[in-house]
């Protein structure tokens, strides 16, 4: 201190000596405020990569979920490849992934192999046709009929005379796999048309005459036209309540619970499971295209 204060006059050596002081005091805050996540006496600053991959029918809701929770956590990245459900549940038991985004429940195989459900919402799976079809309502019996290779024209169910084009998902597909089993029609559906996407089979239906597809509700827009069934339309109200007849869980899958998973991922499903991620879940999911079904 003598050295600063030397060829200066008094004034000049205090203002050198309080410029010293605070700037000691603010690196003694500084300290203590970065010490606190440190020694856990505030929310630790999460770092590092949480890698999904599984069912293209997740897209939108894992996408919003992803993007708010980067938001609340800048160092983490959320990488989520949509490759199908079988293929998701394959990357996190080979360790290529950390959750599967499955649209079904997982198989009894995926369950010995130790990989454990996680559900996050129930979505509906709607039944589309190209807008010009006249037909509005198909019964649940009618639809397993129609996937079954049993009814082949629209006559049969109050249509016009045309020939029903069956589009439908690839196999491995998790929406199918659920449609399927809400039909009683494990490996029985009869396609025309596999689409790897539900915006394939959107596409597929809304220039075909006469085609028919399936989806998650959620990834349903105007370029079709949804039908009811049984007198349901499709909306995720009438899912929630049972009304509507066709649905599949949605699945966050992990290898091992959560005992087993790092805390990263830990933090995701406390996430997903807070009010705020169950207010992504729920505004992604309960749209039901809001009176655009049959």
């Amino acid at each position: 201190m003598e050295q600063l204060r030397s060829g200066a006059g008094d004034g000049a050596g205090k203002v050198v000596w309080r410029w010293i002081v605070l700037l000691g005091m603010a690196a003694f805050f500084l300290g203590i405020t970065g010490s606190r996540r440190t020694h856990g006496e505030g929310p630790p600053e999460l770092e590092g990569t949480i890698r999904m991959a599984g069912s293209t029918s997740m897209e939108k809701l894992a996408g919003a979920l992803a993007e708010a929770f980067m938001e609340e956590h800048p160092g983490v990245t959320v990488t989520i490849e949509f490759i199908g459900s079988s293929a998701g549940a394959e990357a996190v038991m080979k360790g290529s992934a950390d959750i599967a985004n499955l649209s079904r429940s997982i198989s009894p195989e995926e369950a010995a192999a130790g990989m454990v459900e996680n559900k996050v919402a129930v979505c509906g799976i709607a039944v589309c046709v190209d807008p010009s079809n006249p037909v509005q309502n198909l019964t649940k019996g009618q639809l397993a009929d129609i996937y079954g290779g049993r009814i082949t024209r629209w006559k049969d169910v109050g249509g016009e005379d045309l020939p029903i084009v069956v589009v439908g998902r690839e196999a491995g597909s998790g929406t199918r796999e659920a449609f399927e089993e809400s039909l009683d029609l494990e490996d029985g559906c009869v396609h025309a048309n596999e689409m790897d996407s539900a915006g394939a089979v959107m596409a597929r239906v809304s220039r075909t005459p006469g085609a028919i597809g399936y989806l998650s509700l959620d990834t349903a827009n105007d370029t079709v036209r949804l039908l009811s069934l049984d007198g349901a339309k499709a909306t995720g109200e009438n899912v929630r309540e049972g009304k509507y007849g066709l649905a599949s869980p949605y699945i966050m899958a992990t290898k091992g619970d959560m005992s087993a998973q790092s805390a990263l991922v830990r933090e995701w499903f406390r996430f997903v499971y807070s009010p705020e991620g169950q207010k992504i879940v729920e505004r992604m999911l309960d749209f039901g295209m809001n009176g655009k079904g049959g």
